[in-house]
């Protein structure tokens, strides 16, 4: 691993709002909070609004040592998705419309972080607006062609097109969709999926770009696929008690990509990720604080 490496959060931030109260959250965001748990430089790029929820996670990402230096402040309110959460810790999603991170900008600064990138997570949902979609892809072009970019989908309510699908596909490198994902991505894309090694390979055909697929499927584990045939997968710990599953998909992307910053092989990154994942269910709300023995990669 280089010395000083970069790893950006490039979408939303929002507060999840459950019944019993809020707590910070936005998939780009948990990833940058949970790679910042595992000693990387991580940033935060976003936008928040002129506003008291604004205002507080600013502060909260402030104590939790995460720079605010690219979350910008904008004149509409902050993001909130209202969650709701079943019996068996699942979470389903209600979103706020027009609010701070559909204003995404490309500035001057955020150019300069891109150049100087290692790492990007980055998702469907912040694309809804046609203004942070720019801005999402403008950073991605100024990205090194080394760096790891992870289109980690998070398909929401109808906040998704072909467009979006195909657009971020051509710029990833990474691919990670979720059980619930994979077959409406295939679909979108006009790939077979009849089963994932079909979806696997119709994605892989279709984007040269992507190095690595990675597909979780709840209790039932997770695989990932590389380009040149390599399989692995990881049964999830059913020892685990699950209070949400709210942001375990997050861990999953920072402990994976933290390991291959590390030069873990694909296997150990996968079942690092799974570790990691399975803790943040084990808590509530997505930014649970993290054990030192979580955040290290064991040999």
């Amino acid at each position: 691993m280089k010395r000083n490496t970069v790893v950006v959060g490039l979408g939303e931030v929002l507060w999840d709002v459950f019944p019993d109260g809020k707590r910070l959250g936005g998939a780009p965001a948990n990833f940058a909070y949970h790679m910042s748990r595992q000693a990387f430089g991580a940033y935060i790029v976003s936008a928040v609004g002129e506003d008291a929820d604004g205002t507080e996670i600013k502060k909260k990402f402030e104590r939790k040592g995460l720079s605010t230096k690219y979350l910008a402040r904008v004149p509409v309110p902050t993001g909130r998705v209202d969650v709701a959460v079943d019996a068996s810790g699942v979470a389903s999603y209600r979103f706020l419309e027009n609010c701070a991170w559909d204003y995404l900008a490309f500035s001057e600064e955020t150019e300069k972080l891109a150049h100087r990138t290692d790492a990007v997570c980055f998702g469907a949902l912040a694309q809804r607006s046609v203004c942070s979609r720019a801005a999402i892809y403008a950073f991605l072009n100024c990205v090194p062609e080394s760096a790891i970019r992870v289109f980690d989908v998070n398909l929401r309510q109808d906040f998704f097109s072909e467009e979006i699908v195909v657009g971020s596909l051509d710029r990833a490198s990474i691919l990670k969709v979720n059980e619930g994902e994979w077959r409406i991505v295939g679909c979108l894309c006009g790939v077979e999926i009849s089963t994932p090694e079909m979806f696997f390979t119709g994605i892989f055909r279709r984007f040269p770009s992507l190095k690595i697929i990675v597909l979780t499927l709840g209790k039932s584990g997770s695989e990932v696929a590389t380009r040149d045939g390599l399989r692995s997968r990881v049964f999830a710990d059913t020892s685990i008690e699950i209070v949400d599953t709210v942001g375990a998909g997050d861990a999953f992307t920072a402990g994976f990509v933290s390991a291959l910053l590390r030069d873990a092989s694909v296997e150990k990154a996968h079942s690092y990720a799974a570790r990691l994942a399975g803790f943040v269910c084990s808590r509530a709300g997505a930014m649970p604080d993290v054990p030192a023995d979580y955040c290290r990669l064991e040999a």
